[in-house]
């Protein structure tokens, strides 16, 4: 099969392939699945030679790497948003919280075409999914400071050691293949945590 477009020059044309092979990959896998889809699985759909797309992408991980960030990076910043306009640091917390499960469960599980690709790079643990961890982590570190500032919060306890405890609480709702055993109760739970973990912080 001939390819579709002749090798690019390097640029702004290189640029537009590799979207065009990205947003290929992500239809592709939204119908047969991540892990049942092979480079060459993905050639074939899009009309490309494995050799041209491996001129792009090292790997099929490479491609779902640029899916799953795209994914994170999106809900990163309904995180931030959410944050918007709150008066309090116990208030940003709260929202920060409740965002980064609604959108978590929202991207991931009514979203199914995500799913694979998600529980891959979650059980693997992708570039893309360790600075999705360290930028949350860095977000419930800037929130506690603000809190330990203002008062609000609590300063005894060590704040890494805070900062990873609620990490490891928040996990089961955020991670895809641990989210899957807590779906139906998650909104519910999340309050209940919510509501504990800020009892805890005040000083």
């Amino acid at each position: 099969m001939k390819e579709k477009l002749p090798p690019p020059a390097r640029g702004p044309v290189d640029h537009d392939v590799r979207d065009q092979i990205v947003e290929a990959a992500a239809e592709h896998f939204s119908r047969y699945g991540y892990e049942k889809t092979t480079v060459s699985d993905l050639a074939k759909a899009i009309g490309f030679s494995k050799a041209y797309i491996y001129k792009f992408f090292d790997s099929k991980q490479a491609i779902g790497e640029v899916i799953c960030s795209n994914t994170l990076r999106k809900i990163l910043t309904t995180i931030t948003e959410s944050m918007e306009g709150s008066p309090t640091s116990a208030e940003r917390f709260r929202r920060m919280f409740k965002s980064a499960i609604g959108a978590s469960v929202q991207l991931f599980f009514q979203d199914r075409k995500l799913y694979d690709i998600a529980a891959a790079a979650a059980g693997e643990n992708w570039n893309s999914v360790a600075h999705y961890d360290a930028q949350l982590k860095q977000t419930i570190f800037e929130l506690l400071q603000e809190g330990r500032a203002s008062g609000e919060f609590e300063r005894k306890t060590p704040i890494d050691e805070t900062v990873n405890a609620i990490y490891f609480v928040m996990k089961p709702y955020l991670n895809p293949l641990l989210l899957q055993h807590n779906l139906d109760r998650a909104e519910d739970a999340g309050v209940m945590i919510l509501n504990l973990i800020l009892r805890s912080l005040a000083p």
